[in-house]
């Protein structure tokens, strides 16, 4: 662990163990990693996938021809760089890093084997959802009996409500399944969402930029004071771990932006959503994950809207779902679609910053 070398061997240089440091190297250790690693892996995914990624039948009829061939599993080159920049950065002892990691590996198999279902079946049919979402369950309440135990009860059941960010409102019991929800919820959300080049990977390095902030922030005790955000200790190591998100997002970018040269896939788009789901419970802002999430929820509301509509009345409210697909069926164009679904997700993080600068108790 480097932060151990640096506290152990060179505490005469404090700046080097401080967060804003730290959080600078997990980011550019990350992304340095995913562009030295990714056209290797790329490589890799391209020449064992012969087809590619499988494409739905049904979709915009564009995909078939533009999305065809394209590898998937690049998640594993978000998922590499993401936990050495964090094993290397965070402090060894804090157990939300653990925590955060656990998730993020775990939600990251569960995504990896239904790839690997999808690209060995040639088609889009993975993992069946019953046993999908009942592993995702598992790992969920592991995480959240692991991130509630390293707390007193009065923190480990509360959350915080947006403009009343210095207050605590414990959910008591309810907030197991609460943060079992928060995490698989996000983590689907990701997935439904990720299905245009680029369109999910943007997002993420924006949500995750904020819970940088905010963890940042609730760590330390005169800026929580200031800016009347509740004080949470160790929460701070959060910083480290969404500066290698970010990082190896980044990176991920570079070979994701259109026209696409490999997919996240599964593998990508759970792990990084259930550990966006981590860090807001671990840093009590899951609220704050509704707002600055919003296009995912968004995505994911017109799916349910969609599959309600037609059960029920035979009709169709889209011309498809995700909502991202609607537009494409309108004739926006996939660039078109991607920068402004981009543009939304800048503004909603901007919202849900806003409501850190004031209190209204």
């Amino acid at each position: 662990m480097i932060y151990d070398f640096i506290a152990n061997k060179l505490p005469v240089i404090s700046i080097l163990s401080s967060l804003s440091f730290r959080f600078s190297a997990a980011l550019l250790t990350a992304l340095f990693i995913s562009f030295v690693f990714g056209p290797k892996a790329i490589h890799y995914l391209k020449s064992n996938q012969v087809n590619g990624q499988p494409i739905r039948n049904d979709g915009p009829e564009s995909h078939p021809i533009t999305k065809k061939g394209t590898p998937t599993m690049g998640g594993l080159v978000i998922l590499s760089a993401l936990i050495i920049s964090t094993v290397l950065w965070a402090k060894p002892s804090n157990v939300y890093v653990w925590t955060t990691l656990f998730i993020n590996i775990s939600f990251g198999i569960i995504g990896f084997f239904d790839d690997w279902l999808k690209i060995n079946r040639k088609n889009i049919k993975g993992l069946k959802i019953k046993l999908k979402l009942a592993c995702q369950f598992i790992v969920a309440t592991v995480a959240t009996l692991a991130i509630i135990s390293t707390v007193e009860r009065t923190i480990a059941f509360g959350i915080i409500v947006p403009l009343f960010n210095n207050i605590l409102f414990n959910l008591d019991w309810f907030f197991i399944p609460f943060a079992i929800f928060t995490m698989i919820g996000t983590a689907n959300a990701v997935n439904l969402t990720d299905g245009l080049d680029g369109l999910a990977i943007m997002p993420i390095i924006i949500i995750a930029s904020v819970f940088a902030l905010i963890s940042y922030i609730a760590s330390n005790t005169s800026l929580a004071s200031h800016l009347h955000i509740y004080h949470l200790p160790n929460t701070g190591e959060m910083t480290i771990v969404c500066g290698a998100l970010i990082g190896a997002c980044l990176g991920f970018l570079w070979f994701n932006a259109p026209p696409a040269t490999v997919f996240m896939g599964d593998t990508g788009s759970l792990s990084l959503g259930a550990t966006l789901g981590a860090i807001s419970i671990i840093t009590k802002q899951e609220l704050m994950l509704a707002i600055v999430g919003g296009l995912f929820i968004m995505e994911t509301i017109s799916v349910v809207m969609q599959v309600a509509s037609f059960k029920l009345t035979g009709k169709r409210i889209f011309r498809m779902s995700p909502l991202h697909h609607h537009f494409e069926k309108k004739g926006w164009q996939e660039s078109t679609i991607v920068i402004r679904f981009w543009i939304i997700a800048i503004v909603l993080a901007l919202i849900g910053l806003s409501t850190l600068n004031f209190s209204l108790t």
